[in-house]
């Protein structure tokens, strides 16, 4: 078996893209696959932004773009902000170097990533939200840069939403057409490609439910941060309302929140939210906040992945509201559809996170998607067309 070259996010600093980053890692080396995550990071010049002019277009870019710049002005507003958000990307960065090894040199034109690519037998594109129609016009993780002759793999991708905008179907067709195994993980990813390529292509579990709690257990030290008993809250949308909701929570339970604060953007009543808000929390320390959590209220899927390794009673709210143009609750559906999980917040916070979880039940069925899921991929990595 030759080496395996992955396309997979390792400097975006969001505590799930990472750690189903790592998860993929951890896989691929139970299965003995040689790898080589592909470090692509484009010279940003100006041929560079006037061609990233188009994509504006796209709404989910613009989504995207309104965020970051709510982050960049809160830094710049706020300065305890900027200061603790950089004590928080040191703990990425440290994870990063720890867990991630074997990378390859750091490749800025896309020519050299097209000749760089032939020394490959297989390239891997990882989970996430990879395939959102705002990165398009990178060709990097839908492997267009990659020659005909090399066996191209999507392991759990993500388009991130339910429909392909009108004026990228026909090139979204294309790289598709191009990637002889994929898996998708989400349904709604599935019609997508079923309706523009007639393709049947597997749901299969995200990445980070590939992965066992043992596994988890062996490779993130088990360490308990907070020693009070504590709700812990990991929101990215702006929904007071549900913040309010946690609030009665702990009131009711005499416990308090744990909080982490302004990922995808500054959110200025979040600083009166919480009764602790750490920022020195890396993917170890999110994963160890999580395993210790008397309760857990998300609107994150890997805040609800992370909820049901560890066995918590937990409400995961919807980020999006449900004809919002930029929802992403699609892949928490199939998630919880997979898992036969109730969605469980029926307007009574303190009963519905009281209804216990079946994880007895959910551990049965997690055993066979995880089956699943590395049957697909030892396929995949051998390929068909060589056996």
């Amino acid at each position: 078996m030759g080496k395996t070259g992955l396309c997979i996010v390792y400097k975006n600093w969001n505590y799930g893209s990472i750690l189903q980053s790592y998860a993929t890692l951890l896989e691929l080396k139970s299965l003995g696959v040689e790898y080589e995550i592909i470090r692509y990071e484009r010279k940003k010049d100006i041929v560079f932004y006037i061609s990233s002019i188009p994509r504006l277009l796209n709404q989910d870019m613009r989504y995207s773009k309104i965020r970051s710049l709510k982050r960049k002005i809160g830094k710049k507003m706020h300065k305890e902000f900027a200061s603790n958000d950089k004590i928080r990307a040191k703990k990425f960065e440290k994870f990063v170097n720890e867990k991630f090894d074997v990378f390859s040199p750091v490749i800025n034109e896309y020519k050299t990533l097209e000749d760089y690519a032939d020394k490959f037998e297989n390239i891997l594109v990882g989970s996430d939200q990879l395939w959102l129609p705002s990165g398009l016009a990178t060709n990097f993780f839908n492997l267009m840069f990659v020659p005909e002759n090399i066996n191209k793999i999507a392991y759990a991708a993500s388009f991130g939403v339910s429909e392909i905008p009108s004026y990228q179907k026909k090139k979204t067709i294309e790289y598709l057409n191009r990637i002889e195994n994929i898996s998708v993980r989400e349904h709604s990813g599935q019609k997508i490609i079923k309706d523009l390529t007639g393709r049947d292509v597997p749901v299969i579990v995200d990445p980070t439910l590939v992965i066992s709690k043992d596994v988890w257990d062996s490779n993130i030290p088990d360490q308990r941060l907070i020693k009070d008993d504590y709700i812990f809250c990991y929101f990215l949308g702006d929904n007071p309302d549900q913040r309010a909701e946690v609030t009665k929570l702990s009131k009711s339970m005499g416990i308090k929140i744990v909080t982490l604060r302004h990922m995808d953007e500054y959110i200025e009543s979040d600083e009166n939210f919480g009764d602790y808000a750490p920022y020195d929390v890396g993917p170890a320390e999110f994963v160890n906040l999580i395993r210790h959590a008397s309760y857990v209220c998300t609107d994150s899927f890997h805040g609800s992945v992370f909820s049901i390794i560890n066995h918590k009673q937990f409400i995961s709210f919807n980020r999006y509201g449900s004809n919002s143009k930029n929802s992403r609750n699609s892949r928490l559906d199939s998630l919880f559809s997979q898992l036969e999980i109730e969605r469980r917040f029926h307007g009574n916070i303190v009963e519905d996170i009281s209804k216990q979880i079946d994880y007895e039940k959910v551990e049965k069925k997690l055993k066979k998607l995880r089956m699943f899921a590395e049957d697909y991929l030892k396929t995949a990595i051998v390929d068909i067309r060589k056996r």
